[in-house]
């Protein structure tokens, strides 16, 4: 794998680019000569072949247009060149689902990216598209070097890493089974800060009694090994040095570790370099005094694991850097070797390995995009450069992305271009072939010096002639040197007092060329450019109502469609009344539309007659809801009663009378109060149902105070009775008081009984003479 330096931010480059849709139909803009300038314009274009499709006056050009535009103007789909782009995919193998402790693999046998190899087949402005899996795979193999300052600063940092070897062997036991570690170490350039010293000072550059070893630039002490003892051994065995300047050589060192691969022993696997110092490094112009001027060539340079040309080459690393500060003059660093255990083993841990995947691909053929789209866990999904990655992976987890590839055109020369994808930081890569769609099949098949093409005079191909160069026209007819003649203009006139190709094309080798309009769906055609398809008659500012295609300004009519600009249907089916008769039998169907005969009836199928008997009592109940609220349909007026428009005016005179452009109805009702509403009910021209109402209603005088007097009255009734009977039964009582108390008096009372002497009876008694008792 690459080698990962961390610490150091990786710059990312952000591609931004723009893209405006052409307007208009961009196959005709593009003015294609052939079948392959064609297919190269958009994935929308196709090519007729068809040798008789080009009508009098069209250029060869005009072969070229968007395939349901080529359908319309007849040309066969079988004899249209539309070349798709497809993939084919070579190396599938599926990522490794591997646990710890299961059978110990080979790095190479290890698969974490899915598929690994395929073939894409570009056609100009068609993506394909296509997913790549990544999984970060368990218990998969880590090679860490160790890479350490060995200035004399850094003596007490020694010691903690004598005995670092087993303990992170132990650790990293937790994460893989398969762990290995090096060790090298660096102090400075062997030239810069000695120019002026001594050889003694070289053998031995520590001050007093210090026994140090002598400068060197880079010492690789120990090729990367799975046996921790032997780390702990060798590197107990290394001494200080001492240098003179603050900075030291550490960037030399690094690119020397990274490019010897075989001396370090680096495996396709995840690569680790710590890179401990706690002092700066060097700049380029640092080397100037001593003659080191050169940029590194990048290349390896060890002689018996020690670097030679730290005096000749200037180092300047652009990877990112796994960076262990041992303190200096940052006091808040420790040198524990605690500490330095848990430092590594917290970058070795799940989040800090794998917590973000970034896929970067190799450069791009000119011409060629690429757009990326993750799938990360919990449904995270991204687009733009946020589709390149996906972050919070753990080891073992599963991501996916998918990939569109888009050529906008060929290449030169149309060679195959190979590009790859891998995750940042992996050696395992995706393999992608492209193959460039640059020529349309027919052209295989092409005829050179065809006699179709005057005499051979060019390639008869994809339907069309291919003019050699100097000839032109249709069928390559004429030579460049011929096309002013004023012979062959007057091939070009439909008669002496008309313009060259009717001011409208060319006069092309005595053949008119007709112009393009600035909108490419609008074409002069004909021998003379005398025709168009765009002059013809319109209905609802459409050209032939929309129905019917422009041929030389007349328009031609689909199926059941008639009349000049193509607007009168012969379907009746919107003439079929509820009955199912056509215009209800009162009419006729003219362009899908009634004509009513029977001047009662009106409406789209002659059904509405607003005269008829039983209309008014029909609509009541609606006008007396919306009109007034009330009357029985009033909970539910807004939802039975909206189908007519409510006008309301202040008296009868103001409704409309008889004798209108529509037939009406007026209308006289009552309601629940005797009070009695006026209306009218209509279908207006435009089909609409129209209702004016008097917005007052008409009542008997004091319509409102009737019930009341009568309830009053009614009351004075009751209680003129109630008191009447009343009296009546105190009377009673009162003479039946007075009689007893006369007839007691009247026996209490001592009267003289004697014989008035005025008295006289009252009674006179006469005797019959001649009664005689008989």
């Amino acid at each position: 794998m690459d080698l990962k330096l961390l610490l150091i931010s990786t710059l990312l480059g952000v591609i931004c680019y723009s893209s405006a849709q052409q307007e208009g139909n961009e196959c005709i803009k593009a003015n294609a000569k052939s079948c392959g300038e064609c297919i190269q314009v958009g994935a929308k274009c196709g090519w007729c072949t068809d040798p008789e499709f080009l009508k009098q006056g069209e250029a060869t050009s005009t072969r070229c247009d968007e395939l349901e535009s080529l359908r319309k103007r007849g040309c066969d789909g079988a004899k249209v060149e539309n070349p798709r782009g497809s993939q084919q995919v070579l190396k599938n193998k599926a990522v490794t689902n591997r646990n710890k402790g299961a059978k110990k693999l080979r790095p190479e046998d290890i698969t974490q990216i899915q598929p690994q190899k395929l073939t894409l087949s570009l056609r100009s402005g068609e993506p394909q598209s296509f997913n790549l899996k990544f999984k970060r795979a368990e218990d998969y193999p880590i090679d860490l070097y160790y890479l350490m300052d060995l200035s004399y600063s850094m003596k007490d940092d020694l010691e903690n890493v004598k005995n670092l070897g087993t303990q992170l062997m132990l650790e990293m036991s937790k994460i893989t089974s398969d762990f290995r570690i090096g060790f090298g170490s660096f102090v400075e350039k062997t030239v810069m800060p000695y120019i002026s010293t001594t050889p003694a000072k070289l053998l031995n550059p520590c001050t007093g009694d210090q026994n140090c070893t002598s400068p060197f630039s880079y010492k690789n002490v120990l090729k990367l090994t799975s046996n921790g003892q032997e780390f702990n051994t060798l590197v107990g065995q290394q001494q200080i040095s001492g240098n003179l300047d603050s900075p030291e050589g550490g960037f030399d060192a690094i690119m020397q570790v990274a490019v010897c691969g075989e001396h370090i022993g680096w495996r396709n696997v995840t690569r680790l370099l710590v890179f401990s110092t706690d002092a700066g490094f060097h700049f380029a112009g640092d080397g100037k005094l001593g003659g080191i001027v050169l940029p590194n060539d990048g290349k390896c340079h060890l002689e018996n694991n020690m670097y030679t040309m730290s005096h000749y080459y200037v180092c300047i690393i652009i990877h990112n850097v796994l960076y262990y500060t041992t303190g200096g003059s940052n006091p808040e660093f420790t040198t524990a070797k605690s500490m330095m255990l848990k430092f590594l083993f917290t970058l070795f841990n799940l989040t800090s390995l794998s917590s973000e995947v970034i896929l970067e691909n190799s450069k791009l053929a000119e011409g060629v995009t690429i757009t990326y789209q993750s799938r990360c866990k919990n449904g995270v999904t991204g687009e733009g450069e946020m589709g390149r990655k996906c972050s919070n992976i753990s080891i073992g987890d599963e991501v996916s992305f998918t990939i569109s590839i888009t050529a906008k055109q060929c290449p030169k020369m149309g060679k195959p271009e190979t590009i790859k994808i891998k995750p940042l930081g992996f050696t395992e890569e995706v393999e992608i072939a492209l193959n460039f769609i640059c020529e349309c099949d027919c052209h295989k098949n092409g005829i050179e010096d065809s006699e179709i093409c005057h005499n051979g005079n060019g390639t008869f191909e994809c339907g069309a002639c291919r003019c050699n160069e100097g000839r032109i026209g249709r069928h390559c007819e004429c030579s460049t040197n011929e096309v002013t003649s004023e012979d062959l203009d007057k091939n070009c006139r439909k008669d002496n007092g008309t313009d060259i190709c009717s001011n409208n094309g060319d006069c092309v080798c005595g053949t008119c060329e007709c112009k393009k309009r600035e909108n490419p769906e609008e074409r002069y055609s004909g021998k003379f450019c005398e025709c168009d398809n765009f002059n013809c008659d319109r209905s609802n500012n459409k050209l032939c109502g929309g129905h019917g295609r422009c041929e030389c300004r007349v328009c031609i009519c689909d199926a059941n469609w008639t009349g000049s600009a193509c607007d009168c249907s012969l379907d009746t089916t919107t003439c079929l009344a509820s009955n199912k008769q056509i215009c209800n039998g009162r009419g006729t169907c003219e362009c899908g539309t009634c004509k009513c005969t029977d001047p009662k009836f009106q409406g789209p199928t002659c059904e509405i007659c607003p005269t008829c008997p039983g209309v008014c009592a029909e609509h009541k109940e609606c006008v007396q809801c919306r009109a007034f609220g009330t009357g029985e349909k009033k909970e539910t007026c807004e939802r039975d009663c909206s189908y007519f428009n409510l006008i309301k005016v202040k008296d009868r005179d103001k409704l409309p009378q008889p004798g209108q452009a529509f037939p009406l109805m007026h209308c006289k009702e009552r309601d629940a109060n005797d009070c009695w509403f006026y209306y009218t009910y209509a279908v207006n021209n435009n089909t609409e149902k129209e209702v004016h109402v008097v917005e007052t209603l008409d009542c008997p005088a004091g319509p409102d105070i009737i019930p009341i007097v009568a309830g009053v009255v009614a009351g004075i009734v009751l209680i003129g009775l109630a008191l009447l009977l009343i009296w009546k039964l105190l009377m009673i009582i009162h003479d039946r008081r007075e009689f007893a108390k006369f007839e007691k008096e009247k026996m209490n009372a001592k009267w003289d009984t004697g014989e008035n002497p005025i008295y006289k009876s009252a009674v006179t008694t006469v005797v019959n003479p001649k009664y005689e008792g008989k």
